[in-house]
């Protein structure tokens, strides 16, 4: 969404867009630096001023180019699932063996959430609020990483005898939620828990699917 704003750049840049290479460095850098200020104060408690000021750009360009600041919350929820997706999905590989490669997603995952805790800290304290003022972004961005962890099982049930009792829907939640909360908690209380370690719980719900 863009919504012109009378603070926005003037030269050149005034009265269009950021072209698609600036807008993506852009939004990257808006993405780390309203990660860090939400981690600290909350979504609530951050200003846009504050935002783009820890940014390195103008107000005017975040209006501009992201609306308002739910627009841009909204915008930067999409951004960090881009990010998180694309390393969850560089470790395919049709040859491994599939237990392996969700074993290598979920450190993926891991890393992520060490990488920008706060980003777990704003999905699990919003993504559950009802209502939600971005309760439809938080529905949209989690059917994609539903579908990710789905396609990952199929691919386990495609070379392993499993459980039928096992609700797959269920189980697809279970490895979702526990990436945000266990990624989350090691970050928060155990820094001392291994990457290794906060896998190997998450895949025991996994491997627990497979009928030995």
């Amino acid at each position: 969404m863009s919504l012109p704003s009378p603070t926005a750049e003037s030269g050149s840049d005034a009265g269009k867009k950021l072209r698609p290479g600036r807008t993506n460095a852009t939004k990257q850098k808006l993405f780390e630096a309203s990660m860090e200020l939400i981690g600290e104060r909350g979504a609530a408690g951050v200003t846009v001023d504050e935002i783009a000021a820890a940014a390195g750009v103008s107000k005017g360009t975040v209006y501009y180019n992201f609306g308002s600041k739910s627009d841009l919350i909204a915008q930067l929820l999409r951004h960090g699932v881009d990010i998180l997706m694309a390393r969850l999905l560089s470790v395919e590989d049709e040859a491994a063996d599939p237990l392996a490669a969700m074993d290598e997603m979920i450190g993926q995952a891991m890393d992520f959430m060490a990488e920008y805790p706060s980003f777990a800290r704003l999905w699990v304290s919003e993504n559950w609020r009802t209502p939600s003022e971005w309760q439809d972004t938080f529905a949209e961005l989690r059917g994609r990483l539903l579908g990710v962890i789905g396609a990952a099982i199929e691919a386990v049930e495609a070379k392993y005898a499993v459980d039928p009792g096992i609700s797959r829907g269920s189980l697809e939640t279970a490895i979702f939620g526990a990436c945000f909360v266990v990624g989350l908690d090691r970050q928060t209380y155990h820094p001392e828990r291994t990457r290794a370690q906060s896998v190997a719980a998450i895949m025991a719900s996994m491997r627990g699917y497979v009928v030995k």
